[in-house]
């Protein structure tokens, strides 16, 4: 696997770790940023950075667009009416490599969430529809607020892209998502792929589609949005659950604590406020914790207290925090299902990566040792 460079490592390690709902971040979070060695004005002379936020057209084709900031041309990807499945099996191996390395699960599910996330159900034609086209991957939707620190996740997953051509960014973004997921102990998901690309930043979606985490009436909003999309109550509690990764960091979207015990030696950067204690392992914990609030050091959102304050939430709530089967079976559902949402496929039915291998489960990743604080 191409290796990433060490500012690109650093930068990886302080990515914002929180998935859907989106808090929302003040402007200074929400901006774009690099260290010094790695700039937007360096992109324009970087053919490997520049390629994040470029279109996948024919190749050796050159396009130029402005963001309405700044305006480069580069080489874009090589064809790509879709994915090719061998390229995505290999490119699947070595997000495996990278999540081993850089514990970076919950951002790259993120990710894919984020992508997805933005679809409209009221509006048939693609791409205006939104959902998992890979606009994500242009700088004017980074730039939205709920997608404060998802540049750190393209820049671990651009060297895999580079070596995928054939590839799709909205492929990509779900293959890594759901592989994180099964990574981290999580259950096997229906996933499949063909997504293609949206050309350009002037086919992203405006900003405003993703929820928020403290909104005046969280039943209410988490409705609002999850319908838009076609989701419905169970999927809405279920998706919730993968809060039982990750960490927020109130430098970033305003909420969480610094560091708390769970978080302050990692791994990658540390600090943050996670809710749940073994942060890098998915489970049914993060319904056991929200439900029982017996630990400060738990992060809990206005949306994650309305799955248990709302009567409809909370009969799945109930269910999902006694019986991690029934979550698991429900989460896969709704996972697959999120990340289909707006996707033009080609083929028009997709295709799975599935194959005949042992029980087709990945082997447990052992989160306790990494996220407990402890030794």
């Amino acid at each position: 696997m191409t290796s990433l460079s060490a500012t690109a490592a650093a930068a990886a390690t302080n990515a914002a770790t929180r998935l859907l709902p989106s808090v929302t971040t003040s402007a200074s979070a929400a901006r774009l940023s690099y260290r010094s060695t790695v700039s937007f004005s360096s992109l324009r002379s970087s053919t490997r950075l520049s390629q994040f936020f470029l279109p996948q057209t024919q190749k050796n084709s050159f396009r130029r667009f402005s963001t309405g900031r700044i305006g480069y041309s580069t080489v874009s990807s090589p064809k790509c009416a879709a994915s090719d499945p061998e390229q995505l099996k290999s490119a699947r191996e070595d997000i495996k490599e990278l999540l081993k390395t850089k514990f970076c699960h919950p951002i790259l599910v993120r990710l894919g969430w984020h992508d997805a996330g933005t679809y409209n159900k009221n509006i048939e034609e693609w791409p205006q529809r939104g959902g998992a086209n890979g606009s994500l991957r242009f700088e004017i939707e980074l730039k939205h607020g709920a997608n404060a620190g998802l540049v750190n996740a393209l820049k671990l997953l651009q060297p895999i892209k580079e070596k995928y051509s054939n590839v799709t960014y909205a492929d990509l973004f779900q293959l890594a998502s759901a592989t994180a997921i099964e990574d981290a102990g999580g259950p096997k998901l229906p996933m499949k792929y063909g997504r293609v690309d949206v050309s350009g930043p002037e086919q992203c979606p405006e900003e405003g589609r993703l929820p928020d985490a403290g909104p005046p009436s969280p039943a209410s909003h988490l409705r609002d949005v999850f319908y838009r999309m076609g989701l419905n109550d169970k999927e809405i509690v279920a998706l919730s659950g993968a809060h039982t990764l990750g960490r927020s960091r109130p430098d970033r979207s305003g909420w969480g604590k610094p560091e708390t015990k769970y978080t302050k030696d990692g791994p990658g950067a540390p600090g943050g406020q996670s809710w749940t204690v073994q942060w890098l392992k998915f489970d049914n914990s993060y319904f056991k914790d929200i439900k029982e609030r017996r630990d400060e050091d738990l992060l809990v959102l206005p949306t994650d207290a309305a799955i248990f304050e709302d009567p409809s939430f909370k009969e799945y709530a109930e269910k999902y925090a006694v019986d991690q089967d029934a979550f698991f079976k429900d989460y896969a559902e709704a996972h697959a299902a999120l990340s289909n949402l707006g996707a033009k496929f080609d083929p028009p039915e997709g295709f799975s990566l599935d194959d005949s291998s042992p029980a087709g489960q990945p082997e447990m990743f052992v989160a306790a040792k990494y996220s407990t604080g402890k030794d």
